[in-house]
């Protein structure tokens, strides 16, 4: 997948930027877009899934453990079927972030952000191509693990699933942090019957009290 123009608005909001950008930070940004686009190309993989929602939680066929919690309960309601998604920018994404600060922290910050927000386009990207094939009448938000109380351990179990490691060199650290860091792995319910979308952004987010960005009067997802 080739990366189409990045929001750079949504890359100086992630930077803590109120309202627009002075010329300084807008050349930093400008420049990393271009960068960005120019060297990464990202990769998704997806699976289609059924669910069965029991006292432990819900169950995906494709993975051995529960999705457990309630918000992913109330997210889930009324779905038969789900998506599983991974999607990564790339080693490379971590690289040039790592080589810009050995030189220039500042450059480095607006790599990291116009990341953070080449990874969302990604992401929007991947379930437009998804559900362009799929049969899904009704489809829920994308849930991600650490998202309300929706366990950041399941990352592994995601992976698994989805075999990323070896289509889209995916992994997981002892603290159930991808690498590389750039990526997203989601569930989406299908369902054949109108579904109440859930909450999202800072209402399920579990920093949402004492997220810097948040208290900044900023939004990372509405």
């Amino acid at each position: 997948m080739e990366l189409l123009p990045i929001s750079k608005a949504e890359a100086a909001r992630y930077m803590g930027v109120k309202g627009e950008p002075d010329s300084a930070v807008s050349e930093l940004l400008d420049r990393a877009e271009k960068q960005v686009r120019e060297v990464l190309r990202p990769k998704y993989v997806y699976i289609e899934t059924d669910i069965s929602i029991t006292d432990e939680g819900v169950l995906l066929g494709a993975m051995i453990e529960p999705l457990t919690g309630d918000d992913i309960r109330r997210h889930l309601k009324g779905c038969d079927k789900a998506v599983l998604l991974a999607a990564t920018l790339s080693q490379e994404a971590d690289k040039l972030i790592r080589q810009a600060a050995v030189t220039n922290m500042a450059y480095s910050l607006a790599l990291d952000c116009i990341c953070s927000a080449a990874i969302e386009q990604v992401c929007e990207r991947a379930e437009e191509e998804i559900f362009s094939k799929l049969s899904a009448p009704y489809r829920t938000w994308r849930f991600s693990p650490g998202y309300g109380d929706l366990p950041l351990t399941l990352q592994r179990g995601f992976l698994l699933a989805l075999n990323a490691q070896r289509r889209i060199g995916l992994t997981v650290t002892d603290s159930s942090l991808l690498i590389p860091s750039k990526s997203v792995t989601a569930v989406i319910g299908i369902s054949d019957v109108q579904v109440t979308k859930g909450s999202r952004g800072c209402a399920v987010c579990t920093m949402k009290d004492s997220c810097a960005y948040r208290l900044s009067g900023n939004i990372c997802k509405k």
